[in-house]
């Protein structure tokens, strides 16, 4: 008779969905992002305002590494909130929906080969130059396109988005490693 012995592996548990620690952080990001854009964003005002929200949502993504729908609740949640603040109305609940879920594709890359933490820095870039250009893109379309009036000129446009992806990716560069020291994430 033989006896083998086999190594017991403790069954890994199954995510099922946010922990209330998730959506509380959700809450209180987002609250945060709005409260930046309302003062921020009226003393940084040139015709459009940099909005502090997708930088927010793209931290909320790196912390609590959401799965992808849950993602898009996450940026719906954040269009919702931009409503509440003067601007295009019903734009940004694609436009931050989109960034969301770029940002959570985003998260999926293998960007852990630098030797510089790059991840956090080139996924809320390129989260943020989504939403944004789905912003100006959908603003073109509705506003501008048969209408009989001067569109703004894109660059401009495109120097509040490069501008703000390059404030959200700093910001979130500063606030990821302390939160996520906070909270063990």
């Amino acid at each position: 008779m033989e006896i083998t012995s086999e190594k017991r592996v403790p069954a890994q548990q199954v995510r099922k969905g946010l922990s209330v620690r998730d959506v509380l952080l959700i809450g209180i990001l987002l609250a945060a992002g709005a409260v930046l854009k309302f003062f921020v964003g009226s003393v940084i005002n040139f015709g459009m305002k940099p909005n502090f929200i997708i930088a927010m949502y793209c931290l909320i993504i790196l912390l609590i590494k959401p799965r992808l729908f849950e993602a898009a609740i996450i940026g719906i949640l954040a269009g919702a909130i931009c409503q509440f603040f003067p601007g295009q109305p019903y734009i940004n609940f694609l436009s931050e929906l989109t960034g969301a879920l770029a940002m959570c594709l985003l998260t999926k890359l293998p960007l852990s080969r630098f030797k510089i933490p790059v991840k956090t820095l080139c996924c809320t870039f390129f989260s943020t130059l989504v939403s944004g250009f789905t912003f100006i893109g959908i603003m073109y379309v509705l506003y501008y396109s048969g209408a009989d009036i001067t569109p703004t000129p894109l660059a401009i446009f495109m120097a509040i988005i490069f501008g703000t992806a390059c404030i959200n990716s700093i910001l979130v560069q500063v606030l990821y490693i302390p939160l996520k020291l906070a909270l063990k994430a």
